[in-house]
């Protein structure tokens, strides 16, 4: 029997910095209902507030939710309210060395954009994040600037040897995040086995990136099972079959 349904944001979710909708809320919340549920994405937390929490009943299934932002570099569960549990925070030299490198990586990717839509590299505080066409980029922009990953692999590639004391992942519509070593999403969810005391085979991971290179990916390579999807039309039915599978009487 799993206990434990960890979900990425955007892509899976929810479209790239946009809220859920009604009924992935709806689906949500009758999950909370009976398992615990952890959310973990690239964004910071006031993606969690606008994209996810806003749009729950702000009940006491909440005490089953975690959430995790910035790949897992930081961690908050609700008692009454939200408290964060740590945060593992860049330095200011860090900071200015991954910023630098970013801007040298993308400018010899050759990648240049005719407009951006607010920041193009954000500081998280825990992580630094790559949006290419600014962090308020319509979606349909978005969708379309790197389906493939294409542009983005690149860029990572020249980044890497720049900077090979840090993670470089690559998630969202077109975003690169890069985060401490070995800090990642595998490590988010090694959190949560150590901190909500649940083996990594009682979990299910659910995101739109797990392939090699992709932010979702050391999930999977933490070894927990992880489902593929394209987006939020396909999380909808693996949340509805987990709903009803766990909600099935016990033989």
């Amino acid at each position: 029997m799993k206990k434990l349904i960890v979900f990425d944001l955007d892509g899976t979710l929810a479209e790239s910095k946009s809220p859920m909708d009604a009924d992935m809320s709806g689906l949500l919340h009758d999950l909370l209902g009976i398992v615990k549920v952890a959310v973990i994405s690239g964004g910071d937390w006031p993606q969690f507030e606008k994209q996810v929490l806003s749009h729950l009943p702000q009940d006491g299934s909440l005490v089953n939710l975690s959430i995790l932002p910035t790949c897992g570099t930081k961690f908050f569960q609700y008692a009454g309210d939200w408290k964060k549990l740590y945060s593992e925070d860049f330095t200011a030299e860090e900071k200015e060395k991954i910023i630098s490198s970013l801007n040298k990586a993308v400018a010899e990717a050759g990648f240049k954009v005719d407009k951006v839509w607010g920041e193009v590299i954000e500081d998280r505080g825990s992580q630094i994040t790559f949006s290419a066409l600014g962090q308020q980029a319509p979606l349909d922009e978005k969708t379309k600037w790197d389906p493939d990953f294409t542009k983005r692999k690149k860029i990572k590639a020249i980044l890497d040897p720049f900077i090979p004391e840090f993670s470089v992942r690559m998630g969202g519509a077109t975003s690169i995040d890069v985060t401490k070593p070995g800090i990642d999403k595998g490590y988010g969810i090694r959190k949560l086995r150590d901190i909500l005391g649940i083996s990594l085979e009682e979990m299910i991971f659910i995101g739109d990136a797990l392939f090699p290179g992709g932010n979702d990916y050391p999930a999977k390579e933490a070894g927990v099972v992880s489902i593929a999807v394209r987006g939020p039309n396909e999380t909808k039915p693996v949340t509805e079959a987990m709903i009803a599978c766990l909600t099935e009487p016990r033989p």
